[in-house]
């Protein structure tokens, strides 16, 4: 169907320029993830970007619905502008963009994700401030164009050209010479970015001798052909110089990578940071300019963006727990994604290697808690953490999965209820052509157990039997607090009693917090065990490892006891006897 162009910048084209880049990312994302290198070829650019612009769509789309509007554009008028939303009582101009924008914000995806969110925020912080008014003009999209390069690239802590910040200062100042309406600037916008991402093999040798352009700009340059033919109806065909922009896939390694470049890499000839950190943070603008300085001293890669109270942030680390721990001095930071690049992967420096090669051997673990996203990371997993109320979607997992980039990968889901959810997500990387065993853990500890024998020089299959007989020999069990009143195995709780759960039922009812967990590892240790790991939460009393580890030391002499921080992890004690 003949996409219909919109003459102004409305509400309905925010709508339409979305939807158009999103499919368009759809149609590119495999060719973007495979010419990133630089500066760490970890391979996720494209599908990156597709799932930043889709949370924005659902966002953008949430709007719509919420307005019950029912807009058909082919029957206006084209030379009159448009209305606030086509419709009486649809969403205005600054309402679309603003969904966009805080869409994007809470969807973006490693650091490509993260600038494109960033570029935006600041379309929308000039377009928003029409208020009321029905739409935007020419003029109105060059500002709007010029503000998001330039906050975009504020937002980043070492900004380097040849990178997509290069590419968006270049739509902007083509577009700042454009004269005429939203088409006009749109297509000026898209001609400037498209010779900029042309040139920015010489401007970073390691694209020149890679043979490609940089991959987050070519991100950029497809989402600024969509809002061509936003306005146009037509997808803009490249003239000349298409050929310098070309994609030369027989010079690059195909190895979907993320392109982090837009922040300096390491100075040195070796391995960059081990750790790629990414969550949202909800912290005050004073406590992120302080995050943002322990964390560019931490690692690189650093990208911070956001405002309002709402922030998200990128970085490439070696001590991940660190950096989540500098989001929590800041604020509350949540949806926190760790990332471990593996031996294999590169930061590119002056002396840069060839894209890695798949790793052979992964692991994915689903944890409830920062410290555990930071002990599993440490260990060598990829996590995503899953908050109380937020379990990850499948496409989560899958993307997880991904981004471990290996041929052969061990999926923990921790969690009896996302067994299906794994199983799911699994199926779906097989037809990615990565070989995933699923291990039905049904509760962090498990994976604890899991991950200790965890052995990548192993066949396969053994390793997968060995980290399953683990799992399965770890009696799991936690305390946690009733949210209201209900029947349980152990009789009928009220809301705020103290439960004691053991492998997934109900088994204790009390008061205190202290009192249940002693009764609760009793029962545990009265079947005889080994090791016993503690995982203590921040809800919990603070004595309480203390005095477990103590009760255990006095009451069972052989046995041994592990203490871990969850942090944030929902309950106030997980427990695993093994």
């Amino acid at each position: 169907m003949a996409q219909v162009p919109q003459r102004f910048f409305d509400a309905l084209a925010v709508r339409t320029w979305c939807g158009l880049s999103l499919r368009a990312l759809g149609r590119a994302r495999e060719e973007i993830d495979a010419i990133n290198v630089y500066p760490v070829a970890d391979g996720d650019t494209g599908t990156n970007l597709y799932l930043t612009v889709e949370s924005a769509v659902a966002a953008v789309e949430a709007v719509f619905a919420a307005h019950e509007v029912g807009r058909v554009p082919a029957g206006r008028n084209p030379d009159r502008p448009a209305d606030p939303a086509g419709t009486a009582g649809g969403p205005t101009l600054a309402d679309a963009v603003g969904a966009m924008a805080h869409g994007a914000l809470i969807g973006a995806r490693g650091n490509s994700g993260t600038i494109l969110a960033q570029l935006l925020r600041g379309l929308a912080q000039v377009l928003g401030a029409h208020g009321e008014n029905a739409h935007t003009d020419g003029t109105g999209l060059r500002l709007a164009l010029r503000h998001a390069a330039d906050s975009a690239r504020q937002a980043v802590a070492h900004p380097v050209e040849g990178t997509v910040l290069t590419v968006a200062s270049a739509a902007a100042d083509a577009a700042g010479n454009a004269e005429g309406d939203c088409a006009a600037v749109a297509h000026a916008a898209y001609e400037g970015a498209r010779a900029a991402l042309a040139a920015t093999p010489g401007q970073l040798p390691v694209l020149e001798r890679a043979g490609v352009v940089d991959a987050g700009g070519h991100g950029l340059v497809t989402v600024l052909a969509a809002l061509v033919e936003t306005f146009t109806g037509r997808t803009p065909v490249p003239g000349a110089a298409a050929g310098a922009v070309a994609v030369p896939h027989a010079r690059v390694e195909h190895t979907g990578g993320e392109t982090a470049g837009e922040c300096a890499a390491p100075d040195g000839p070796g391995d960059g940071p081990a750790f790629e950190v990414i969550y949202l943070l909800e912290a005050e603008d004073t406590a992120v300019a302080r995050l943002r300085q322990r964390l560019d001293a931490l690692g690189d890669s650093l990208v911070v963006v956001g405002g309002d109270g709402l922030w998200n942030v990128h970085v490439h680390v070696d001590d991940a727990g660190a950096a989540v721990e500098a989001g929590v001095e800041a604020g509350r930071p949540y949806r926190i994604r760790i990332t471990h690049f593996g031996a294999g992967d590169v930061h590119t420096t002056g002396t840069e290697r060839p894209p890695r090669e798949r790793a052979e051997r992964a692991v994915v673990a689903v944890v409830p808690g920062e410290g555990l996203a930071g002990l599993y990371a440490e260990a060598g997993a990829t996590t995503v953490l899953a908050r109380p109320g937020e379990p990850p979607a499948s496409g989560e997992l899958v993307q997880a999965v991904r981004r471990a980039h290996a041929r052969e990968v061990v999926l923990l889901p921790n969690d009896a209820e996302l067994r299906h959810t794994a199983a799911a997500a699994a199926e779906q990387a097989r037809a990615d052509g990565i070989r995933v065993a699923l291990i039905p853990t049904r509760s962090a500890v498990q994976g604890i157990a899991a991950l200790a024998v965890h052995e990548p020089a192993r066949r396969f299959d053994e390793d997968v039997v060995a980290m399953t007989s683990a799992a399965g020999a770890t009696r799991y069990a936690e305390v946690t607090v009733a949210e209201h009143r209900s029947w349980t195995t152990a009789g009928i709780c009220q809301a705020g009693d103290v439960l004691g759960l053991v492998d997934g039922d109900v088994a204790v009812i009390g008061a205190d917090v202290t009192t249940v967990a002693s009764t609760v590892l009793d029962r545990m240790l009265a079947a005889g065990g080994e090791l016993v790991t503690l995982v203590v939460g921040d809800d919990a009393p603070e004595p309480l490892a203390g005095l477990l580890e103590a009760r255990v030391r006095e009451a069972y002499l052989a046995v041994d006891t592990v203490v871990y921080r969850g942090g944030r992890q929902g309950a106030p004690l997980l427990i695993g006897v093994e």
